[in-house]
């Protein structure tokens, strides 16, 4: 059973999207078990509608090589829905039994470790994901049972090793036995992976709606052996490149468009559309990505790549069947900031060639230093 941490928009139209096409071309796909991690109320109705087993829809709209997609499909790979809080007895004991692979998306923040969970929890289930994910794995280790295969998709560079590394340095402190922890680095397989997909709008009370674009790159390590295989799903020796373009043209792209949208007054019915159709808007980020964002991958050596996939990132901005709003982008905006564009400003200086982004580094001012 795939074991997914998160219940989000996202998931629902990538990850279980994909292994419902991938059962109904013939493929044995485990089964997926989503988990609730926060203790979110509002998400109550989402998790029982995962316990459905009609499925939710996701709905695709947009162009694709020039032709208008426009197509829904009832999801039905999921089979149950579990809160880590209120679930945790069934949540144990199946994971220990039946997980095989783990997925995630717990946000920006996902594998920060509040400091309640830096000591282990006597009973029940810890606050953060990384707690409740070692606690999960030491009760699989300690049922004798094999490792399992990690694959998040949170946008962390190096995401699969940044999570081994959080939940290791989390089982030292927990005082957890030599060999469980020898099991984490060794039967366990903790991989890199990076997801792209334009997921617009949350269906009530699950499901999304989604550009037809999608990519789930995952980086090959030897005996990795997948869930399932589709065409948008990449094996790559390099995740790199796909993690630069991403997170410094797709997401950098965005959070521009949220500070001048913050800056103009954030009124609250604007979407990425909106802006993409006003001129002024359009031609700013044009110039931005024109003028300082390639240039920036000229001084590491990306300019081609980069080029390619700015003018496709500009047609799937300009997507006329999504409404993504910006108060969507805008959420975490202050530390989306320091990532995406101080990251960028960072990795283009460490080059050492002298690329001034002006206009990035002027953004980026008022943010830097905050928490």
């Amino acid at each position: 059973m795939i074991f997914q941490f998160g219940t989000s928009r996202f998931l629902q139209a990538h990850v279980d999207l994909f292994a419902w096409e991938a059962s109904k071309a013939g493929q044995k796909v485990p089964a997926i078990a989503i988990v609730q991690v926060s203790n979110d109320p509002g998400r109550g109705e989402r998790l029982h509608a995962f316990n459905n087993p009609s499925g939710f829809p996701v709905h695709i709209r947009g162009l694709k090589d020039g032709r208008i997609i426009d197509e829904s499909t009832q999801v039905k790979s999921v089979k149950c829905g579990l809160s880590a809080s209120r679930d945790w007895a069934a949540l144990c004991s199946a994971f220990v039994h039946h997980a095989t692979h783990i997925v995630s998306n717990s946000g920006d923040a996902g594998f920060e470790i509040p400091q309640e969970d830096h000591v282990r929890p006597s009973e029940g289930a810890p606050r953060s994901f990384c707690a409740i994910l070692l606690s999960l794995l030491h009760l699989r280790w300690r049922a004798g049972q094999p490792g399992i295969t990690l694959m998040p998709c949170e946008l962390v560079a190096s995401n699969g090793r940044t999570l081994q590394r959080h939940v290791s340095a989390l089982a030292e402190a927990w005082a957890l036995d030599a060999l469980f922890r020898q099991w984490l680095a060794t039967d366990c397989k903790w991989v890199n992976t990076l997801v792209d997909r334009i997921v617009s709008e949350p269906l009530e009370p699950a499901g999304a709606v989604a550009e037809p674009y999608a990519l789930w790159a995952i980086e090959e390590q030897p005996e990795l052996r997948l869930p399932f295989t589709h065409p948008s799903v990449v094996l790559t020796p390099d995740l790199a490149p796909f993690e630069r373009l991403k997170l410094h043209i797709l997401n950098l792209g965005h959070t521009w468009l949220a500070e001048q949208w913050q800056s103009a007054g954030a009124d609250f019915q604007v979407t990425v559309l909106a802006l993409m159709q006003d001129d002024g808007s359009r031609k700013g980020l044009e110039e931005l990505y024109e003028g300082e964002v390639l240039p920036g991958f000229a001084a590491r050596g990306m300019e081609w790549a980069a080029k390619a996939y700015i003018a496709e990132i500009l047609q799937r901005f300009a997507n006329p069947y999504l409404h993504h709003r910006m108060t969507d982008i805008h959420s975490a905006h202050p530390a989306k900031m320091r990532k995406r564009m101080g990251g960028f400003v960072r990795w283009v200086d460490d080059s050492g060639r002298n690329v001034p982004l002006p206009r990035l580094r002027a953004a980026l001012g008022p943010y830097e230093g905050q928490k």
